[in-house]
């Protein structure tokens, strides 16, 4: 008994140090995934340690005891922040707001044919944007129905798992298609008008994950997250960004994004939204992201039913706060002038576009 919780409490510490390494390799990044479970387990130990120890009073159970707590420590402040004892980061709207955007991301496993299930959730929670990954021309197909509903439409399918497509009810000014970092891994960006006539940025993206069978380091993906970051970071209109970041909240490379374009979570003081994986209840870690600037306050998260991919679905509700000290401030700018300097070359996929106001 004693040498079995004894290695399992070294595996633990063991995973909750290693991601202090600024190393990118695949094992030392995946511990990042497995913080939750890791507390989990930590708390088991530390429960069963402590009852040896009432029985028993052995040393070896008290350092059990001890190394449980020192993993406890490591861990928790990492998830702290998702957990509804924190102070939520976003504002909640009132619940009686009718001018909001309700944005759903769902990576629906290209393989997955099961159509109907996620037409049916489109369907029942009626988001204004719709976001699917891993979406190929099949998937376009099947979603043929969505298209009177959606008359704004984005397409990049591909048979690769990075394919996207955008379906939205609000008009998009404008849009492009770019290849941050690796050619067939694409993210979307839009310039929409929500049903009040405010612009808004959308920047939705799937970089690739740290793993041995798709990148062996979480340098492509940590540079996609920056490179957006960087370009966000002097925005000039309300933002959004969404998507399967292949990354989890609580991550040093996701903590870096948030503190370099300023944007902010609403998963934050309001729970995990575990998207992934949706047929192992037990490994399942926040995949799927929505980060926003600070004009908006959260009127509802939700993770939806299931639909045959290996994501829950997230749908996220926002209101535009057109009174708060950051549009205020915005307002006082020469935006013309400033985006003029910010304007990247339409043709440039490697660039995030900031839009002009007046393309011509």
């Amino acid at each position: 008994m004693t040498y079995g919780l004894g290695s399992l409490l070294a595996m633990l510490l063991v995973v909750s140090i290693l991601p202090f390494s600024y190393s990118q390799h695949y094992l030392i990044r995946s511990c990042d995934f497995v913080r939750l479970q890791v507390v989990y387990l930590a708390c088991a130990s530390l429960i069963a340690a402590s009852y040896l120890i009432s029985r028993t009073g052995s040393a070896p159970y008290i350092g059990c005891a001890l190394a449980s707590i020192v993993v406890l420590l490591l861990q928790v402040g990492w998830i702290y922040p998702y957990t509804r004892l924190a102070n939520k980061e976003v504002a909640s709207s009132n619940k009686t707001d009718k001018h909001s955007i309700r944005i759903m991301s769902a990576n629906v496993l290209m393989s997955n044919t099961e159509y109907d299930k996620l037409i049916a959730l489109v369907n029942t929670h009626q988001p204004d944007l719709l976001i699917t990954l891993e979406s190929d021309q099949t998937w376009q197909n099947e979603l043929s129905s969505l298209e009177q509903e959606y008359p704004y439409r984005v397409y990049c399918p591909k048979d690769n798992r990075y394919g996207m497509h955008l379906y939205s009810k609000f008009k998009i000014k404008q849009q492009q298609v770019c290849e941050l970092i690796e050619s067939d891994i694409p993210s979307i960006h839009i310039l929409f008008e929500d049903a009040d006539g405010v612009e808004v940025q959308g920047h939705f993206i799937h970089p690739a994950p740290p793993s041995p069978t798709e990148e062996d380091s979480s340098r492509p993906r940590d540079t996609e997250l920056i490179i957006l970051a960087k370009a966000l970071k002097n925005r000039l209109r309300p933002c959004i960004v969404a998507g399967d970041l292949n990354d989890v909240a609580w991550s040093r490379s996701t903590r870096l994004f948030m503190r370099i374009s300023g944007l902010l979570d609403p998963r934050k003081g309001r729970g995990f939204f575990n998207t992934f994986h949706a047929s192992y209840f037990f490994m399942r870690w926040p995949l799927d992201h929505l980060f926003h600037s600070n004009e908006f306050s959260a009127k509802r998260i939700e993770r939806l039913a299931k639909y045959g991919s290996d994501h829950f679905a997230l749908l996220t509700e926002l209101v535009y706060n057109p009174d708060s000290d950051n549009q205020k401030q915005q307002e006082q700018i020469d935006k013309e002038k400033a985006v003029d300097e910010l304007k990247m070359p339409a043709a440039s996929k490697q660039q995030v576009p900031m839009f002009n106001t007046n393309p011509q």
